[in-house]
């Protein structure tokens, strides 16, 4: 008999890891991954983990109720009544507690003990602590903070939570994801990445953990390699045919007796160097089947009032044309775009009951992953509002990213679309507002696009508006009936914090063929 491998998912988000693992199917089509326990400390986060967990227990075949609550927009049934048995095991496997509080303590470690005796080695342990402290953005964000010590911010240090795990359970493979800024993080004085990978090995007796590296394939599959410095770590999403430039440090461990025995099977990293990598799905390809929405307005919200302002807006770039040479093309274009917004603009409204349509990738295992035939409408698709004065400039982004090519930074904009930012041509902030590229996969979905959507402007100028949370989700991989609970503001979150599933699956994958060899 196959061997099930029960998971562990720490800092589980929405749950991004854990629908890859659980997604994923041997030769023989059985799953020999099996969530076992899902932690998250946010609620809303917490609640969206619970509702999937609840629906893997159906297999393959979500019950009838889940489609008629997404089709109908109505009120989520009770599901405790409805499907009792679904939902108590959901409750069981899904806690939502802060790892490191002395609350988690007192429940986890008898919860991980009785976990340990049951799965005995065959368990794996996935997930990525908080990022905030280690991201570019937050270190910069922390530097303008009054008395802000690195030392004293417990943030650095939650991996060691994990590590406490990985003692208790010894699992066969762990695999840790975190940002791309932990490899320059330091703390008085010292390397945080180079302490986590000290920390990682370490664990689990004298043999340790081999640390290797995540590599792709020429058809974007993934293997393992060891890896041949700290920066191999590092996973560009595109290269493995995601839809977006998300780099992220992925590190998976083999404890150390499987090591020993597999290790011809774990590649050195040198052979993936020049290697010719296909090209991967586009932000255009991924959005394509989705509804055409307008944007909304922050005040005197209404379809009158926004083909209005559109209107203004339209004017407005088409006399910048004429007043700045260089800007011309942008001019011409926005002339040639206002006569086809008139067909048009009477169709689009905030939301839709559109049917979702699968989207135009060219790997067909992806298209299948993200459509769901069974959806009659789109869930968690609804404009967001933003306000008047931000229009032209998100027409301006837009129409400058279809004539060029790429987005504009703060020196490419005239005067006249100079928002009130004292940091406008600082930096970081060159590129504050930045359209996603329809021929390119987008730039990394964050959680900040739940602050604006100023970074995460729409491609098509006429809709003039930032990615909806389906659309950010699409971006990530997160199959169209993958529904996110909370307010938009939480839903933008957790999309944003979350490992994209399909990653994920071909993280399973690679684990599984590790495993079974």
């Amino acid at each position: 008999m196959a061997v099930q491998y029960k998971i562990v998912d720490l800092f589980a988000g929405p749950g991004g890891l854990s629908e890859g693992f659980a997604s994923f199917r041997d030769p023989s089509g059985s799953n020999p991954f099996k969530i076992g326990l899902s932690i998250e400390k946010e609620a809303l986060a917490f609640e969206t983990l619970r509702l999937r967990s609840f629906l893997r227990h159906f297999g393959s075949r979500f019950p009838r109720e889940y489609y008629d609550f997404l089709n109908s927009g109505g009120e989520e049934p009770n599901w405790e009544v409805i499907y009792p048995k679904q939902w108590r095991a959901a409750c069981s496997e899904v806690l939502n507690v802060e790892l490191g509080s002395p609350a988690a303590d007192a429940l986890l470690a008898p919860r991980l003990k009785q976990f340990a005796a049951m799965a005995g080695s065959d368990c794996i342990v996935i997930g990525g602590p908080p990022c905030q402290a280690y991201s570019l953005v937050g270190r910069a964000r922390n530097r303008g903070v009054r008395g802000y010590r690195a030392g004293a911010d417990n943030r650095h240090f939650l991996y060691r939570e994990y590590i406490r795990v990985l003692r208790l359970l010894r699992p066969a493979v762990f695999v840790m994801e975190n940002v791309e800024g932990m490899l320059s993080s330091s703390v008085d004085g010292e390397r945080i990445f180079e302490t986590v990978l000290n920390d990682l090995r370490k664990v689990g007796g004298k043999d340790g953990y081999t640390l290797t590296c995540l590599v792709p394939t020429a058809n974007k599959h993934a293997e393992l390699a060891l890896p041949r410095d700290q920066r191999s770590f590092l996973v560009q999403s595109e290269k493995f045919g995601i839809p977006q430039t998300r780099h992220r440090i992925i590190i998976v461990g083999v404890r150390g007796d499987i090591a020993k025995r597999r290790l011809e099977n774990i590649l050195e990293c040198d052979r993936h160097e020049k290697r010719e990598w296909q090209r991967p799905p586009t932000t255009g390809q991924a959005l394509a089947g989705l509804p055409r929405l307008r944007s909304g307005l922050s005040s005197n919200d209404s379809d009158v009032e926004w083909v209005e302002t559109m209107n203004r807006s339209f004017d407005t770039l088409i006399k910048i044309g004429r007043s700045h040479p260089e800007l011309s093309d942008i001019g011409q274009r926005a002339r040639e775009l206002q006569k086809k917004f008139a067909k048009q603009c009477a169709y689009l409204r905030r939301s839709s009951r559109q049917k979702p349509k699968a989207p135009r990738i060219a790997d067909r295992a992806l298209t299948r992953w993200i459509a769901d035939p069974r959806l009659e409408t789109t869930p968690n698709s609804f404009a967001r509002a933003h306000m008047a004065a931000d229009l032209p400039r998100y027409l301006f982004v837009s129409i400058y990213g279809q004539v060029r090519g790429e987005s504009p930074k703060s020196r490419h904009f005239p005067k006249e679309l100079f928002p009130a930012h004292r940091s406008w041509k600082e930096g970081v902030f060159a590129d504050r507002f930045s359209v996603q590229l329809k021929s390119r996969p987008s730039r990394t979905v964050t959680s900040h696009i739940a602050k604006d959507g100023h970074y995460f402007i729409h491609p098509d100028p006429i809709q003039c508006r930032s990615l909806t949370v389906r659309e950010a989700a699409r971006l990530q991989t997160f199959p169209d009936n993958y529904f996110f609970k909370g307010g938009r503001t939480s839903q933008y979150v957790q999309v944003g914090n979350a490992v994209p599933p399909y990653l994920a699956l071909k993280i399973a994958e690679v684990t599984f063929r590790l495993l079974s060899r």
